[in-house]
């Protein structure tokens, strides 16, 4: 089959330069870009979609877990913040109360509308420039040097290129790290299967008086028996409570989508609206407390879970995991376990889910550290990535995808990025020393007591 192509050549406008450009206003890239602003950088934020937040917001996945460790939080700087705003505004719905993110493990859902708008107010606040419905579709790049040097956004008002000293990729989908040429994994291509998406809806209506979450597996696993679903499926997260009488349910996986994929993702958005009907029907038959629930919406993008991977200055791997290392430059703490859906419905894949997600399990106390090296593509200089595209093996990222650990990454590649500006020290070769002690000093929860002028390195 002959390949066609079209050779397009604009001039177009020129803007910038900016200190730093962040390209995704999910929860990686939106606090990457609040952290560097308010350590005064000029920061430019660009987001496809018309809000922040991202996965919490756009895709409806509209809950935290691991937040503490049973006996302590985790969380700090900029995303404990976050929180503890939004509990303080009635974001959080009424029974949740601080031990939620200081000592009891348990996960809380938000209210994603509050959490768009405070999301909003932080970056107004502290002088970032947002760009909405704005997407990047090329860079500007020494490939031989590995430095960017700006990139191309396509909007409303056609194309424009910025000039960047810095930029921070946190696409989710590593999309500016492949317009540079950085090495990456690929869901499918390098693994044996891909994680599947999940499109998330809004519920209201649910009377949580008699509502158990605890009790959702048997019902569905009864309605599946009996032949309720088109596809049976007996992976079930199930619903999240949100509000007074609000939830958001996080069924149907929408197996064998590449999230890199227009045409995929185009069908797994069809399906997944049809597959959401027949979940909210199930929980009015089969839920206590879910009789009267009413279906709001489904979510605007799917919550997909993998898709591509950069390869670092370090990878996480999964005996740094299950093993609790630490790291004297690690720039953030977490114990999520390994969380990798089934890839099908087949009995394997759920034997494979459930024996891997409970074989270990982290008692009270422990957690594991996330090293800087991750962030960085291998041998950058002024390239970043925050989020679930970062540096790990498959296992290590089904844990740290989640979007706490998303947001801790995005505060230390935004301060790395403004520190590589005050000293011009490269991404790879950054004092992460420094690094560490300067998100200490913003509330970073680093208790490391070595620490190190150099990153640790695969």
């Amino acid at each position: 089959m002959n390949q066609h192509t079209y050779e397009l050549k604009r001039s177009i406008p020129v803007t910038g330069p900016y200190d730093l450009v962040v390209v995704g206003g999910g929860p990686a890239g939106t606090v990457a870009a609040i952290a560097a602003s308010r350590q005064g950088a000029k920061v430019l934020l660009v987001e496809a979609t018309g809000n922040l937040g991202g996965m919490g917001t756009s895709a409806l996945v509209s809950a935290w877990s691991n937040l503490n460790n049973g006996i302590h939080s985790l969380i700090g700087g900029l995303f404990l913040e976050v929180v503890e705003t939004l509990y303080e505004q009635g974001g959080l719905p009424p029974d949740v109360k601080p031990e939620r993110w200081t000592s009891l493990r348990r996960g809380t859902g938000f209210n994603a509308e509050h959490y768009k708008r405070l999301l909003d107010q932080l970056c107004v606040d502290s002088g970032v420039e947002l760009r909405f419905f704005t997407k990047a579709i090329d860079v500007d790049v020494d490939s031989d040097k590995k430095v960017i040097r700006g990139v191309v956004l396509h909007s409303i008002e056609g194309y424009s290129f910025v000039e960047a000293k810095t930029v921070i990729d946190a696409t989710g989908d590593a999309i500016i790290s492949d317009l540079c040429g950085v090495d990456y994994l690929q869901a499918g291509r390098d693994t044996l299967g891909i994680m599947p998406p999940t499109l998330c809806s809004a519920m209201a209506g649910i009377d949580f008086s008699r509502f158990d979450r605890k009790q959702q597996q048997e019902p569905l696993e009864r309605a599946v028996d009996e032949g309720f679903f088109s596809q049976p499926d007996k992976h079930f997260p199930g619903l999240f409570r949100t509000g007074l009488t609000t939830a958001i349910l996080n069924a149907g996986h929408l197996f064998h989508t590449d999230a890199t994929s227009t045409k995929s993702v185009t069908e797994a958005m069809i399906k997944g609206r049809q597959v959401a009907e027949e979940y909210v029907n199930f929980c009015r038959t089969y839920l206590d407390g879910c009789e009267d629930i009413e279906f709001v919406t489904t979510a605007a993008m799917l919550g997909v879970r993998e898709s591509r991977r950069i390869i670092g200055e370090y990878t996480l791997d999964f005996d740094d995991h299950k093993s609790c290392r630490h790291f004297p430059d690690q720039i953030a703490i977490y114990n999520k376990q390994v969380d990798i859906h089934p890839y099908d419905i087949s009995e394997e894949q759920y034997e494979r889910y459930y024996d891997e997600f409970n074989n270990h399990v982290f008692e009270d106390g422990e957690y594991y550290g996330i090293p800087y090296g991750i962030l960085v593509p291998k041998g950058w200089h002024n390239l970043w990535v925050a989020g679930r595209c970062t540096s790990s093996d498959i296992k290590v990222n089904g844990a740290i995808r989640d979007q706490p650990g998303c947001a801790m990454m995005g505060e230390a590649a935004g301060t790395a990025a403004v520190q590589h500006l005050h000293t011009g020290q490269s991404a790879f070769e950054l004092d992460t020393r420094q690094l560490v002690e300067t998100l200490r000093e913003n509330g970073g929860n680093l208790p490391q007591n070595d620490l190190s002028t150099t990153m640790t390195t695969s």
